[in-house]
């Protein structure tokens, strides 16, 4: 008499089920990661929310660490290379319309990280994705010291973005977001002697409902 259909997964569904669970992990990192930070968040609460078990983040990112820098160049991977000037980028670092938190690499201009490797990967995201993109552009319209310029810029993005997420500044948290946008693109190109291109004046930050304040942005 011969036995029921064999089942043990073939070797194709398993890994199919891996990368599955791998891309469940990394998805609910880069949400939390975003909304909490490192040390807030635990590899349970990953795991809980990927509906995945956490001991497998073990598995296929060898620590929360390692995931956490998986989960900062996941956000670069979806990112443009627009400079913080340009509208949409913009909004986009402050939060969009749906008030989402500042993801970790932004954070990262005004918070350390007491791990040093998370610190380095951290800062060089930050540089890729804010610093460098407006540093070269500033360095094209012949504006003097340009790196450290972006720089104030990225530092003040961060503390704009954190300050509206907490709500404790009642101007902050209560204006537009469209008109927050169009504020702070006067102050920093009046401010770096700029003038906006006629793309950057001509684009309207996009109008929609707003998402829920607790949103997170990666």
């Amino acid at each position: 008499m011969t036995g029921g259909p064999s089942s043990t997964p073939s070797p194709t569904r398993r890994r199919r089920d891996a990368e599955r669970s791998r891309r469940l992990l990394l998805e609910a990192a880069v949400a939390l990661f975003a909304d909490r930070g490192f040390e807030r968040t635990t590899t349970r609460e990953i795991g809980e929310r990927a509906g995945v078990d956490a001991a497998l983040i073990a598995r296929y990112f060898g620590s929360k660490t390692k995931l956490y820098i998986a989960a900062m160049e996941a956000r670069s991977a979806t990112d443009g290379v627009a400079d913080a000037l340009d509208p949409v980028r913009l909004d986009e670092l402050l939060g969009g319309t749906g008030r989402k938190a500042p993801g970790p690499v932004l954070r990262t201009a005004v918070l350390s990280q007491d791990d040093p490797a998370l610190q380095q990967a951290a800062r060089e995201q930050l540089y890729r994705r804010l610093v460098t993109p407006l540093a070269d552009r500033l360095a094209r319209e012949g504006v003097p010291d340009p790196e450290l310029r972006a720089e104030v810029v990225g530092a003040a993005l961060a503390g704009i973005a954190l300050g509206r997420q907490a709500g404790t500044l009642r101007a902050l948290d209560s204006v537009p977001q469209e008109q927050l946008v169009e504020l702070v693109h006067t102050l920093l190109t009046q401010g770096l002697g700029l003038h906006p291109s006629a793309g950057e004046a001509a684009t309207a930050v996009p109008k929609g409902t707003a998402e829920p304040r607790n949103a997170t942005h990666g």
